[in-house]
């Protein structure tokens, strides 16, 4: 074998080697275009029942829950957008970076205002300024909210290892307020049946308080760009390559 073809066969496995990196991290995306467009169509059907069932009964809960739903709606209309254009179009990570830059803090910002409208609403309701809610129809949440603990960890698990995969942060970031929003349904489940069961009707008020606190650490790591809460922030500082 002459020295020639001696040199070349290096150059040839790296080649190869890098197809097959480039087709691997192709089909991880299309993978995750599918994963982030079944949150979005999830989303918007969660976003609209709630809201609805929360007007026709008068649940701040339901309400809350619904526009939490909305928020996340957006983010992952933006990421889905995001994981099209690089599949696609393969724009650059700065454009890419910049878009879910913008995005995420506009994400946290409408995120801190509603924290901000369901504390004072909640107040509001425990303080008995709001009409009574209708449990006969807002008992209908309940499955509202267990369809969202059953789905939301499996999409979040999913997301997780495709993150893993793309090594990319704004895609964690998502999975991360999947698994969120199944924390949130419980919350939600038990509260409404709390109200239905017992009777407590000061149960809606206090139990959408408990939702401020997990909007506003949603809030503060959707602006700041972090992958959830604050004492992950180590964890960002040594996962920095990733996009």
């Amino acid at each position: 074998m002459s020295d020639d073809l001696v040199a070349l066969m290096p150059m040839e496995i790296a080649k190869q080697k890098s197809k097959h990196q480039s087709a691997a991290h192709q089909q991880a995306l299309k993978q995750a275009l599918l994963a982030v467009g079944i949150t979005f169509a999830w989303m918007i059907l969660e976003a609209a029942v709630a809201l609805l069932l929360g007007a026709v009964a008068r649940s701040l809960l339901l309400e809350g829950f619904g526009l939490d739903s909305l928020i996340e709606l957006l983010s992952a209309g933006v990421l889905l957008w995001r994981l099209d254009a690089e599949y696609r179009r393969g724009l650059s990570a700065e454009s890419l970076e910049a878009v879910e830059r913008l995005a995420s803090r506009i994400a946290g910002i409408l995120l801190a205002g509603l924290a901000l409208l369901l504390a004072g609403l909640g107040m509001g309701h425990l303080l008995g300024h709001s009409l009574p809610t209708d449990t006969e129809r807002s008992v209908w949440g309940v499955l509202v909210g267990l369809a969202a603990k059953v789905v939301m960890p499996l999409l979040a698990a999913w997301k997780f290892r495709l993150a893993e995969k793309l090594q990319s942060r704004a895609l964690r970031a998502d999975a991360l307020e999947s698994a969120a929003c199944g924390y949130l349904s419980l919350v939600l489940v038990v509260g409404l049946l709390a109200e239905r069961l017992l009777g407590w009707r000061w149960i809606d008020g206090a139990v959408t308080l408990l939702l401020v606190p997990f909007l506003l650490r949603e809030a503060r790591a959707a602006f700041f760009g972090l992958p959830c809460c604050g004492h992950c922030v180590v964890e960002e500082q040594k996962d920095e390559p990733l996009s």
